[in-house]
Order: structure tokens, then C-alpha cells, then sequence
């Protein structure tokens, strides 16, 4: 179990973490959401003691990561996967993990068959694709058979099989009764993997609940109705507490009102219905509403493409500034 209290990061002027808490519990994937800039690898290089919080503390299953004698077999963790001797090979770098904990080479043989780079082991890591790497880090983060797992965008680089062999793998470790914490910017991976969400914005908590519960959240109360006589359904159901929307010639968007109230009161009037669905947000659809007012960096738009005019114009400014300095 993951306890963080009152965490908080500052660095300067600039407060990266506020007051954060959120426990992460045994047994569930808990993904670990925000958008970038919010404050995930920085909380999650404190739980490991990398970055010295301002205030607050992390207790992994009541202790402080420092005060482990043999952190390894605690804490596995993936924060950057291409922190490796580019010049050892992929079974040397964790032979050499290994030897700080005095696991023997069947141990590192384990996890390298684990995660998939048998064929590759004696092949300097330098060397590796994005993906190589992150099953590298992977094999680090497992090497002591820890009970807590901690995992910063572990899906990076790798090919659709990857994907699917990461969110197994996440899915298997914390079958087992292991803590398993895991962030990423892939919100439909995440809605596959994650049965919990932590999700911060600007340092801030969020959320703090299930998969469900978050999307429920965001999905409000509507159902997609079709229906041949929509006018007439339409005047059936509008009252105070319930809105009605026309989308189009036979279909209607209703809130406040259940699929089931909505589907009783069209059999009463004998009015068909071809289609009686309640609303479910994706996750992205999710994140995206309940972050909207924590995104600190914002994409623009695409720049109109230059008209045969502009380019003219602008070739005459380049002109005109060239023989400027020519002439300086």
C-alpha cells in the first residue's frame, strides 16, 4: 500500500505538487492521470524518495522508502527507462541490479525471458529501440519480486503485442495482491487496465475513485432516443426536472429521466422506440471534462495555408531585409 499525505513540492516560485493525498491500494491496477505538467513523475519520483517533498510524506506499507534494507525487494519502480550504461548489455545492467541485493543470475534469467528480450540480452542496451527499453526497465523494476510496483508511462514505444502484454502483465501482478501504480497519457489503454484512477491537475487532487464511478461522473444523466413519432415522444416526456433535444428528424437527446422511465411511458402511449440508450462518456471524454480547468499547456490552431499573395509579399519583405544587410 501507498500512503501520501499532505504531499507537497515547490521548487522556487513554482509549486509543483499542493497538498496532495491519495492512497494506493493492493490488489487493483490504480492508474495515475493528469495532464502534463500536473505533477505525476514529480509525485512519483517523492514516493521513492529521488525529490525531497516540501512537505507531506509517503509511507510504503508503513515505511518511508529510505528506511528499507533491501529496497528492491519492496519498490520496483520505472520512472526513466533509458537510465542505463548505454555500453552494458541489457544481462550485464541487471546483473549488476542484481549484485546490490545478492540475487544470482537465474533471477536476472527470469525476468529477461519475462519481459521478452532473450534473444537480445547480450546486445548493448545503448543500442535498443524505445520499446527494447522500456521491457528493460520493466525487467529492472521486477527484479526483486516486490510487492509495490510503480510504473511512469510504461506502454512508451512499444508495438500493439507490447501494449497488450504490458496491460496483461499490470493486470496478472496485481492478481496477485501486489500494489500495481501506473500512469499514462493512452486513456483508452487506461480504460483497460485501470479499475482505480488517482488524477491530479496542477498539483491538485482531482479524483480519487473508480474507473466507473469517474466516467459515470462525466457522462450525466442522458439517453439516446429514436423513435418514428420523436415530435410526439418529445412533448410526452418535457416537463420541469427533464430536458429534451431534437437531433435530428427521429431522434432525441433526454435528460433526466432513466432508459427504463423513458421506455415505459413510449410503450403507455404506444409510441415504437428503435433505439433506447443511456449516454456513457469514454474515459478520454472523462479526463478531458474533468481537467479542462487544469491543462496548462494549450496546442493552437493550424495557420491558414499562404496564398499566392503572402508568399509575393513576403518574398519581397525578404528582399528588401537581405539588401538591408548587405548594405549594414
Amino acid at each position: 500500500m501507498i500512503e501520501v499525505e499532505g504531499l507537497t513540492k515547490r521548487y522556487g516560485e513554482k509549486l509543483a505538487v499542493a497538498e496532495l493525498s491519495f492512497t494506493v491500494r493492493p490488489g487493483v491496477v490504480t492508474g495515475f492521470l493528469g495532464p502534463n505538467g500536473s505533477g505525476k513523475s514529480t509525485t512519483m519520483r517523492m514516493i521513492v524518495d529521488l525529490d525531497e517533498p516540501s512537505a507531506g510524506t509517503v509511507r510504503i506499507n508503513g515505511r518511508r522508502y529510505r528506511d528499507f534494507p533491501a529496497p528492491l525487494c519492496e519498490v520496483g519502480a520505472l520512472l526513466e527507462a533509458r537510465s542505463v550504461h548505454s555500453g552494458r548489455s541489457a544481462r550485464n545492467h541487471l546483473v549488476a541490479l542484481a549484485q546490490t541485493h545478492g540475487f544470482g543470475r537465474r533471477r536476472v534469467d527470469e525476468v529477461i525471458e519475462l519481459v521478452g528480450l532473450s534473444t537480445v540480452a547480450g546486445k548493448r542496451a545503448g543500442g535498443f529501440s524505445l520499446g527494447m527499453g522500456q521491457r528493460l526497465g520493466i525487467a529492472a523494476a521486477l527484479l526483486g519480486d516486490p510487492g509495490t510496483l510503480i510504473f511512469d508511462e510504461p506502454v512508451n514505444g512499444l508495438d500493439p503485442e507490447g501494449i497488450r502484454w504490458i496491460r496483461t502483465l499490470l493486470k496478472d501482478l496485481a492478481a496477485q495482491g501486489r500494489t500495481v501504480l501506473v500512469s499514462s497519457h493512452l486513456m483508452s489503454e487506461m480504460a483497460l487496465t485501470a479499475e482505480h484512477l488517482v488524477v491530479i491537475g496542477q498539483g491538485r487532487l482531482i479524483a480519487d475513485q473508480s474507473v466507473a464511478d469517474f466516467v459515470a461522473a462525466a457522462s450525466g444523466n442522458s439517453v439516446h432516443v429514436r423513435s418514428p413519432r420523436a415530435p410526439e415522444l418529445r412533448d410526452l416526456l418535457l416537463s420541469a426536472d427533464v430536458t429534451v433535444r431534437a437531433d435530428g428528424a427521429d431522434v432525441l437527446e433526454v435528460s433526466g429521466l432513466s432508459s427504463d422511465r423513458i421506455g415505459i411511458a413510449a410503450a403507455d402511449a404506444g409510441i415504437p422506440l428503435y433505439e433506447l440508450t443511456p449516454r456513457q462518456a469514454s474515459l478520454e471524454e472523462a479526463f478531458m471534462t474533468l481537467t479542462r480547468d487544469s491543462v496548462e499547456y494549450h496546442g493552437g490552431t493550424a495557420a491558414p495555408p499562404p496564398q499566392p499573395g503572402d508568399l509575393a509579399a513576403a518574398g519581397t519583405a525578404g528582399a528588401v531585409l537581405g539588401g538591408t544587410g548587405a548594405r549594414a
